[in-house]
């Protein structure tokens, strides 16, 4: 069955770093589109980051641009996220996702495109 199992979150202060990763299973890794999503307390989750199937392009919202690196190696199923110059606004389980490259651009980090979740990890930067 299909399997992602996110890792790295944790504490840190703000303007500290975390990497958080993903390793995927159960279904050809390399036909899906990856992203990363968030879900603050309180608020509806949102994509931060995406990444097209061969680790480019890559996409990012707004608030994350320039801080956060998403990147991908197809070989091990594995999916990274590189977060810099972290906030408290950057608080949240973060999520990774799958789907279908098939269906159409990567390019959208639309939360229902998404078919494969895995269960979350938590990041909390304090001020």
């Amino acid at each position: 069955q299909v399997q992602l199992v996110e890792s790295g979150g944790g504490s840190v202060q703000a303007g500290g770093s975390l990497r958080l990763s993903c390793v995927a299973s159960g279904y050809t890794y390399s036909n899906y589109c990856m992203g990363w999503f968030r879900q603050a307390p309180g608020k509806e989750r949102e994509g931060v980051a995406g990444i097209d199937t061969r680790g480019v392009p890559t996409y990012y919202a707004d608030s994350v641009k320039g801080r956060f690196t998403v990147s991908r190696d197809n070989g091990k199923n594995t999916l990274d996220l590189h977060m810099n110059s972290l906030s408290a606004e950057d608080t949240g389980m973060y999520y990774c996702a799958a789907r279908y490259r098939g269906w159409g651009s990567c390019s959208t980090l639309w939360e229902a495109h998404f078919g494969y979740w895995g269960q979350g990890t938590q990041v909390t930067v304090s001020s």
